[in-house]
């Protein structure tokens, strides 16, 4: 739906401007966050993408008044995050990394106590508990020990329980971290379901892939300040429409063909073989550069054609590539002091 720049203005749900935080002391404070804005508009999924330590966890925990800022100021629903933080409370939801579910309880006990926690009355109480079990595919589980579950029916209960009260927004920080490819996928669907009926949803996450598939808009963050901002498809187009992408058989092959098509040499690592050159997507551009290559007499092992994606955008406008490292021998990404810093 196209909406008018006033529309939008009045439609605006979350707003934070100049947000900074450090932790630490004296000469030891650690800068997090270093002049934030963001905007989050009704019934709007907004993505803040970026590698751990870039501010994200910080930025929803400021937002969901968990952390005061050191400067800015923001307000989410028509509320100031600091003077009006108990009614900020009442119309927000946060999920966080952590599963905040009680495992010896089923999951049915976890949501009525949910929903008698939020004051619902006792009847009410168990219809919203029998409701979300039924909308997030639990209700075959509802009777059984969460500790039983798996991850992703943990995650799912974990967001069911979040939407007890039906939230004007939602923060959601990355909530399918651990998951397998199946449940990712699944959650997915249960995040497109909340946001179908009314929730604004505002998003972190350090997978590209669910930005573009779930997120209207994307933040990119780093180094505690907003990078580039904008719907997936505009922020991929400031990179180019398609890019050709050639695997030489050597380092040195690289080397001529990168020099022969004006490109820079590609640094060692896993993609020292590997030339990567922007096109204008025509047919016409494409047999010019691969003309290029063949007059170099060098013949590459194989060549593609692909389209931008925000890992894409990433590197372009921030220089490094938004990933993680795994901790050794687990597979897992390494935590930033920031991410676990409050």
């Amino acid at each position: 739906m196209n909406r008018t720049q006033a529309d939008r203005g009045r439609d605006v749900v979350v707003q934070a401007v100049g947000l900074r935080k450090a932790y630490g002391r004296g000469r030891e404070r650690l800068p997090v966050l270093d002049g934030v804005d963001l905007t989050l508009h009704r019934g709007e999924v907004l993505a803040l993408l970026g590698p751990n330590g870039a501010g994200k966890t910080t930025t929803v925990r400021i937002l969901s008044t968990l952390v005061a800022p050191d400067a800015g100021r923001a307000t989410v629903a028509g509320f100031d995050l600091v003077r009006d933080a108990a009614r900020v409370r009442e119309r927000i939801s946060l999920t966080g990394q952590q599963v905040a579910i009680d495992l010896k309880q089923t999951g049915r006990e976890n949501l009525w106590m949910m929903a008698r926690l939020a004051h619902l009355p006792r009847r009410a109480a168990r219809a919203r508990a029998d409701e979300l079990l039924e909308a997030f595919d639990l209700t075959a589980a509802a009777g059984r020990q969460v500790g039983t579950y798996s991850g992703g029916m943990r995650r799912r209960l974990d967001l069911a329980a979040g939407l007890v009260t039906r939230p004007e927004v939602m923060f959601l920080d990355e909530p399918t971290t651990g998951l397998d490819p199946r449940s990712r996928q699944a959650m997915w669907e249960v995040v497109r379901d909340v946001v179908a009926q009314g929730t604004s949803l505002f998003l972190t996450t350090q997978y590209l892939e669910e930005a573009d598939q779930l997120a209207d808009r994307v933040a990119l963050i780093d180094g505690g300040r907003v990078a580039a901002e904008g719907a997936p498809a505009e922020l991929k187009r400031r990179v180019g429409q398609v890019r050709l992408e050639l695997e030489l058989a050597t380092t040195d092959d690289a080397g001529r063909v990168a020099a022969a098509l004006g490109v820079p040499v590609p640094e060692g690592g896993a993609d020292a073989r590997t030339v990567r050159v922007a096109t204008d997507g025509t047919l016409a551009g494409v047999r010019e550069l691969l003309a290029g290559v063949e007059r170099t007499g060098v013949a590459p092992r194989r060549w593609d054609l692909r389209t931008p994606t925000l890992d894409d955008v990433f590197l372009t406008l921030t220089g490094h590539a938004a990933r993680t490292e795994p901790r050794p021998g687990t597979g897992e990404p390494t935590r930033h002091t920031e991410e676990v810093a409050a």
